[in-house]
């Protein structure tokens, strides 16, 4: 039996590093070796930093309790026990790109759930069905760092999963127009219902910076590898409005689209239903085993019955029908804590793994 690979989380106190730790319990190809937060937990064992601020149902995994977390400045040290780094902290943009860096010079592949590396013209941003051949442009990054073996690699905004996969199975018909609107759950803001009560019976019409990320981002994802940089594409054109909404995890969306070539009904559930990317191709772990499903029922998806499908690593897809202003509608569902946010950077360090960009560590 092949070793695993050893995982380190950076960030692994907050609620996407809570999800890192569930998801690589048990996890064939990974184990967590190291854990890296604030100076406030380091010298902790995990279980220490995370009493009585652990947000997940599933209790704390047994592997991980007694591991002692670390300073996430002391990058060296941090990087010394691990073959790759998931990265997931709260800091200022600036500070995080910094960091990221300072790891990836080490020598150490990161995988980032942050935002800050997002437009970096050489850091592939990546949805793995949809984009991986942007991990080409890895080798101009590692040329920029000074290092032959570390990088950056990161994933999009989590509400933009929640269509973009649909629209991306479509991309024969060449959508022109977009309008779409999330309803997001609370999880994306790193809460649940005891830390924001104001939210229970309340909607709240505005997030923060999400709406310029819905926009922009899916332009980054379709654009292109040019001279060691990824090139935004520059259709469709994509407008939303993004809104909090009282659930506990789920991003849903209401997409309104018009194509250069007007597909049939019968064409857009034939290509949803037979779209495979990558992870499919290869078997990863986390992959599911269908991308995109759609639900015939009218009152379907739902966000709390359907937002777990193939364990939180599907998408769903609803009420797809023609529009009086547009060519179509339909809605859109995806888990934004697994898909969106841990399980999709998780998916990616997969991917870098099958692919040969993630190896263990030499001595």
């Amino acid at each position: 039996m092949t070793a695993k690979l050893k995982a380190g989380i950076v960030g692994g106190t907050g609620m996407v590093g809570q999800r890192f730790i569930q998801l690589l319990d048990g996890h064939p190809w990974f184990e967590v070796t190291a854990i890296a937060a604030s100076r406030n937990s380091a010298g902790k064992t995990y279980e220490e930093s995370v009493q009585g601020r652990w947000k997940l149902d599933t209790p704390i995994p047994d592997a991980v309790k007694g591991i002692v977390v670390q300073d996430a400045s002391e990058v060296e040290a941090v990087a010394s026990g691990v073959d790759f780094i998931l990265c997931a902290v709260d800091m200022k943009k600036d500070e995080i790109k910094a960091l990221e860096e300072a790891y990836a010079k080490t020598g150490t592949p990161v995988v980032s759930n942050n935002s800050a590396h997002r437009w970096t013209p050489d850091v592939p941003m990546v949805i793995p069905e949809i984009n991986p051949e942007h991990l080409q442009v890895i080798e101009a990054q590692r040329e920029r760092l000074g290092t032959s073996t570390g990088f950056i690699a990161v994933k999009p905004n989590c509400s933009i999963q929640s269509y973009v996969p649909a629209l991306h199975a479509l991309q024969e018909f060449k959508p022109t127009t977009v309008v779409a609107s999330t309803y997001q759950a609370i999880s994306g803001a790193g809460k649940n219902f005891t830390d924001w009560p104001e939210m229970l019976d309340n909607v709240i019409p505005y997030i923060g910076g999400e709406e310029e990320k819905s926009e922009q981002e899916p332009l980054r994802i379709w654009g292109s590898v040019d001279g060691g940089e990824i090139v935004k594409a520059s259709a469709p054109h994509i407008t939303t409005q993004c809104i909090r909404v009282p659930v506990t995890d789920g991003h849903l969306a209401t997409v309104f689209v018009n194509f250069e070539h007007k597909p049939t009904k019968e064409e857009i559930l034939s290509r949803w239903q037979a779209y495979r990317g990558r992870p499919q191709e290869l078997e990863l772990p986390s992959a599911p085993k269908q991308f995109i499903t759609y639900f015939e029922e009218e009152n379907r998806p739902q966000t709390k019955l359907d937002r777990d499908i193939e364990g939180g690593m599907g998408v769903s897809a609803g009420r797809l029908r023609e529009d009086s202003l547009y060519d179509f509608k339909f809605v859109g569902l995806s888990h934004n804590t697994l898909r969106g946010a841990a399980g999709g950077a998780v998916l990616i360090a997969e991917l870098l793994k099958a692919e040969g960009y993630i190896q263990a560590k030499q001595g």
